[in-house]
């Protein structure tokens, strides 16, 4: 029984290629990104976890996370929307802290009462529900929206910290809030397949003592596969103070971010995905 335990744990933390925290999207969960290509490199932060957000055994979407600020740098997913409730349950994402942790989200209370994971150990890989209580004028801000999600389990997936930054309050209720739901409404008008990548530019300010991060922007892109000779895209950027979004064309949007992190050129979609 013992060996059997042992093997177990071994599998368990050589399984890294199906685990939730992955060497890379192309390997593990390339269907979120158009022709399966994610963004390129220049978005990456110096300490990167590439997670395939898994709920209830299956793959809902994709986030480059950045361990040191505790937030996500992109979330990658399907625009995919329908009716239903909003999730109230929080996950965190246990494979931050290690291999041979669960490969699924988990709610704080089932690591720390079922798997024997203090408050510290967790805190230090992620941000934690703590973090985000008595805020001012922010609050917990989607950047994969559950809205965009056409079922209970794909909505609930989006309710992980790993999926969310500090947001200006009013943009998140108004602005933002327009360009997700009336905007996407009408831009993804005959579309096929409509795939999207929403991002946080880090800033200079932070929550939680200095834990986690609060962005300077807000961003998202998208493709559309009208059908297979024709695509269409378009983008907005919202500075983190103020409830106003900008419309772009992508390749406008990737000049923009290019600008702000100040490294490569950034390319965020393959490029048969048009920039103008």
């Amino acid at each position: 029984m013992l060996l059997l335990l042992l093997l177990q744990v071994l599998a368990s933390c050589l399984w890294l290629g199906h685990s939730e925290v992955v060497t890379s999207f192309e390997s593990s969960c390339p269907q979120f990104f158009f022709r399966e290509t994610p963004p390129n490199e220049a978005l990456e932060p110096e300490n990167p976890a590439w997670i395939c957000q898994r709920y209830k055994n299956q793959y809902y979407f994709a986030t480059l996370y950045d361990r040191s600020r505790r937030i996500p740098v992109y979330s990658a997913y399907l625009y995919q929307p329908g009716p239903g409730k909003r999730p109230k349950t929080w996950l965190v994402e246990p494979q931050l802290m290690g291999p041979t942790y669960p490969k699924t989200m988990e709610r704080e209370y089932t690591l720390l009462n079922h798997f024997s994971v203090s408050l510290d150990q967790l805190s230090e890989s992620q941000a934690i529900l703590q973090d985000y209580k008595n805020l001012t004028g922010l609050n917990r801000g989607h950047l994969n929206p559950n809205g965009h999600h056409h079922d209970t389990n794909s909505r609930t997936a989006t309710f992980t910290l790993t999926n969310i930054v500090p947001q200006n309050e009013k943009l998140n209720s108004g602005a933002w809030n327009n360009y997700e739901q009336q905007t996407m409404i009408k831009r993804t008008q005959g579309c096929n397949t409509t795939y999207v990548v929403v991002g946080a530019v880090p800033g200079n300010n932070y929550i939680a003592k200095g834990r986690v991060n609060k962005p300077s922007y807000l961003w998202s892109s998208a493709c559309c596969e009208v059908d297979t000779n024709h695509r269409k895209s378009w983008a907005v950027i919202a500075e983190n103070d103020k409830n106003e979004v900008q419309l772009l064309t992508l390749g406008e949007l990737e000049d923009v971010l290019t600008q702000l992190y100040g490294r490569d050129q950034v390319s965020l979609f393959d490029s048969n995905c048009p920039r103008e």
